[in-house]
């Protein structure tokens, strides 16, 4: 069965103005579907054409085409979710109390969290993750992702350019404050935690 592009989880101008319904256009419509595209070239006729997405990246030698594609569609579509119209701020009930309970507060999570995707070098992605015993903030380099490294994603923030690039241009630090004030997701961040 052929993996398919999601649809964007709200409408490609519905970010505006924190991110374009030209920046979605560019990195749902051509990015995202390229890896889509080159993750069926590569499955059709193996025998990953019939696992599913998870099972392909936790079988695929890292790094890899196989495992590079693979990880890219799921990451651009938990990046997606991570994100929404008039989201932002500060979470709230058991989230806001697991936050507060692993970083100290929401302030020092969202240091951590900026840090994380200010210094990955190049491309990749900073995460919030729960490890097990704690909730924590880790960042991977182009694909990975924290299911290789036994962690579940709760959020995540795509730091590759054209994630941001027709938007702030090279300034990545701006477009991370404006990701946390503006675009975060709380309510799907509250449903990983709790699935």
């Amino acid at each position: 069965m052929a993996f398919e592009l999601p649809s964007l989880p709200y409408a490609i101008d519905a970010l505006a103005p924190y991110i374009s319904a030209e920046t979605l256009e560019y990195h749902h419509g051509k990015h995202h579907q390229t890896y889509v595209t080159n993750l069926n070239n590569l499955v059709e006729g193996t025998d990953h054409a019939s696992a599913s997405l998870e099972e392909i990246i936790m079988a695929a030698d890292s790094p890899s085409p196989l495992f590079n594609n693979a990880a890219q569609v799921w990451n651009h579509t938990f990046y997606w979710n991570s994100m929404a119209p008039g989201g932002g701020g500060e979470p709230s009930g058991e989230l806001a109390d697991r936050i507060n309970s692993a970083f100290g507060s929401y302030d020092a999570f969202r240091t951590q969290f900026a840090e994380a995707a200010t210094t990955q070098f190049g491309s990749g992605w900073a995460w919030l993750v729960d490890d097990g015993s704690s909730l924590s903030v880790t960042k991977t380099a182009n694909a990975d992702l924290p299911m290789r490294h036994s962690a579940k994603a709760l959020l995540t923030i795509d730091v590759w350019e054209h994630a941001y690039y027709i938007d702030f241009r090279n300034a990545r630090p701006n477009y991370i404050s404006t990701y946390l004030d503006s675009l975060v997701n709380w309510d799907f961040v509250a449903t990983n935690l709790a699935s």
